[in-house]
């Protein structure tokens, strides 16, 4: 499905983003419930981790956070390779860089989406951009709220930990053409969104921040 289709129907998976050290970090930093998102967000493919029924059926609870029972073991590796993860930490602020990626790309903040992201997903985020203002047309899109967020996949292969997420979430959105005309969407009805997103990060590097990899919707 091509970017261009993205207009009501559905969330975009994600993309890849450099989120803040907050993520993972034990900082004490709470995450207030999130708005949402509506228009289909441009995404990277995603090679792996493939999330079938049977993995996303099979959530238990690691510490104070919902999460794939599978994903326990290497949860535990990465946060005894680095101190400083903790899982719930992790969840609220990729919570928290889920907003903002998808507040980026709606208002067509390249700036943002260039710190956020990685290349391949910035450049996949700013065509859609870029495609949209040559049509002229405008985005009125809210993340309403974030239903749950949970941890479905993990892997540490020293020295690169990555974490996958399902984001189930809720987004009203609204397009309007070059005239300001209502061409699709509404800031009344609210489009379920259900993403995965993968963050990978080099536990040796000292640069505390996650890299989005991968994302899909389901």
């Amino acid at each position: 499905m091509t970017p261009e289709i993205i207009i009501l129907a559905l969330l975009a998976g994600f993309l890849g983003l450099r989120l803040y050290s907050v993520l993972g970090k034990r900082t004490g930093h709470e995450q207030e419930p999130l708005p949402r998102q509506v228009e289909k967000s441009p995404r990277a493919p995603i090679a792996q981790p493939q999330i079938g029924e049977d993995k996303r059926t099979d959530i238990a609870q690691i510490g104070d956070i919902p999460a794939a029972a599978s994903a326990s073991r290497d949860l535990a590796a990465i946060a005894a390779a680095d101190r400083e993860f903790d899982p719930a930490r992790f969840v609220e602020g990729a919570k928290s860089a889920y907003r903002m990626v998808l507040e980026a790309f709606w208002s067509g903040d390249r700036e943002t989406l260039d710190y956020l992201t990685d290349d391949e997903v910035g450049k996949s985020f700013v065509d859609t951009i870029d495609a949209r203002e040559e049509r002229g047309e405008t985005l009125e899109h809210r993340l309403v709220r974030i239903e749950e967020a949970k941890i479905v996949e993990a892997d540490y292969r020293r020295p690169v930990a990555r974490v996958t997420l399902q984001f189930d979430s809720d987004i009203a959105a609204l397009v309007r053409d070059k005239d300001g005309n209502v061409i699709g969407g509404s800031m009344t009805d609210a489009v379920e969104a259900h993403d995965i997103w993968t963050f990978q990060r080099d536990l040796t590097s000292d640069d505390p921040n996650w890299t989005l990899v991968e994302t899909a919707t389901v």
